[in-house]
């Protein structure tokens, strides 16, 4: 989630004409919410930084009692109504929407000049790629020819096993462990390199539904668009209908549909804001858990061959199989147990953290960014929406004709510097705390919430192939009632294992 391009020095307006491919503005008349000065960056960075007024000082010491005792994580409160594999779900969204391999923090950028490597889609290009004839390395060369059914591997080892003895699987890897995959984000943490893997399986089980309702009369060719098509559109639906609802609240993303957008639109193509990429659409930052419960192992009594794991744990000095939860790596005990992410209805499932100010302690002391990049997360993004030139809070949120927070809201800002940030907040933190003040933490609140909804929507509205523009009263043949979850996909896809 990081776009900026330090290489292209070109300057372009702030405009209403965008290109497909691009970044943009959704409010190209608002300004930055200040001049980039040596006052501005020391006051970003006070507040981003470890030990700040965002860091929820967690208690790092034991990623277990994290999880299990309230008390190690006091000030960075749990979500009662989202579970924590959406924060994972949602990344895997943004690498489907986004691509910009050349970020820099160092350099002030104008969105319209940055290329974005990826279309701005929800079609899964991050899974299949350019398809079977330009991406083979994706594809199962044994099946078809390569031409239907997307590559997994089974993960090696006994632990690799289910409780109930079904294989685990990993993405493909070559003989360096590097990822095989449509997009190498996805292999940052282990949960979204296992969601990743869990799309993979779904599309091999479509295929085969496909072929055999279809029969031997059609061509690896037609059986690979019609199972892609149907893959599309059930993802598609399940990130309106399940996503959207969680992350925004059910009335703003009924409302989205219902009455259309109102600020998010294009002249030829959609395009990706900078107001959604750098600022509204970080609110998963903040949902992220210092550690989680990968896996129950492979025995269902014996909890020493659970896997528990901080996100990351710098200087770990197991790269094979680190103790802590990154992604780039193959071991017998790597793989993820979604009933602690997701709720299956078995009372495993484990809360998100709300979406408010307070991040997780260990987004403060990130690794192998390169020199000169902070270590915190928080800096990085307050930086990003200095360099990337976005409006502040309060006035995209008078631009909406929304109500704006009171000054009272955003106090802990006006002791920070001379630079009167609780009256020009950047967007980032701001729709952080209206999301605490509006909705609790809950999901995100009327700003925030209104720029995720609307761009999200407006890109699968956009899609010439998607279901909305297509068939906008389809609905799933998978799921059950009419209704498609992350979880039926899945129990569909056979990586959820009997507990």
């Amino acid at each position: 989630m990081s776009h900026g391009n330090a290489d292209n020095g070109v300057t372009t307006p702030s405009s209403t004409f965008y290109e497909q491919g691009r970044f943009g503005r959704m409010f190209p008349t608002l300004p930055a919410f200040s001049a980039d000065t040596p006052s501005i960056r020391k006051a970003l960075v006070e507040i981003g930084k470890a030990g700040g007024i965002m860091d929820a000082q967690d208690d790092l010491s034991d990623p277990i009692t994290l999880i299990t005792d309230p008390a190690k994580s006091a000030h960075n409160p749990n979500n009662p109504t989202l579970t924590a594999g959406f924060t994972f779900l949602g990344q895997f969204l943004d690498h489907d929407m986004t691509f910009d391999p050349t970020s820099s923090l160092a350099r002030t950028q104008d969105p319209e000049s940055i290329r974005n490597f990826r279309i701005p889609a929800l079609d899964l290009d991050n899974l299949y790629g350019s398809g079977p004839g330009a991406s083979p390395a994706l594809y199962d060369q044994s099946v078809d020819g390569g031409r239907t059914t997307m590559l997994v591997e089974e993960t090696p080892g006994s632990a690799a096993k289910t409780v109930d003895g079904q294989p685990r699987y990993d993405l493909p890897r070559n003989s360096q462990k590097v990822a095989v995959i449509g997009d190498p984000r996805n292999d940052e943490n282990l949960m979204v390199s296992q969601l990743h893997v869990g799309m993979l399986k779904f599309h091999n089980a479509v295929v085969a539904d496909v072929k055999a309702e279809l029969g031997a009369a059609y061509t690896p060719e037609e059986i690979f668009a019609e199972a892609q098509r149907i893959v599309r559109w059930h993802y598609q639906w399940m990130i309106i209908h399940e996503f959207l609802p969680r992350t925004i609240g059910p009335a703003t993303t009924n409302d989205i549909l219902s009455n259309g957008r109102k600020f998010y639109n294009w002249r030829n193509d959609p395009y990706i804001p900078v107001e959604f990429s750098v600022a509204a659409y970080r609110f998963g930052h903040s949902q992220v858990r210092p550690s989680y419960r990968a896996n129950f192992g492979t025995s269902a009594t014996d909890s020493a061959q659970q896997f528990f794991g901080l996100v990351f744990k710098p200087g770990d000095p197991n790269p094979g199989d680190p103790d802590d939860l990154r992604g780039g790596c193959r071991a017998p005990r790597r793989f993820i147990d979604w009933q602690t992410f997701f709720d299956f209805g078995d009372g495993r499932v484990k809360p998100n953290k709300k979406i408010d100010t307070a991040l997780s302690s260990i987004l403060f002391h990130l690794m192998g960014q390169g020199t000169g990049t902070p270590d915190s997360l928080a800096i990085r993004n307050l930086l990003r929406n200095l360099t990337m030139k976005v409006p502040s809070g309060q006035a995209v949120a008078k631009a909406m004709k929304l109500p704006v927070l009171a000054a009272a809201d955003l106090a802990d800002l006006a002791g920070v510097s001379g630079d009167h940030l609780d009256e020009r907040t950047p967007l980032w933190f701001y729709v952080l705390r209206e999301a605490q003040v509006t909705a609790a933490g809950e999901h995100l609140g009327p700003v925030g919430g209104r720029i995720v909804g609307e761009v999200i929507i407006g890109l699968i509205e956009g899609d010439s192939q998607s279901y909305l523009t297509q068939d906008p009263e389809w609905v799933p043949t998978y799921g059950s009632n009419g209704t498609f979850l992350i979880t039926d996909l899945l129990t569909k896809a056979g990586v959820v294992g009997t507990l």
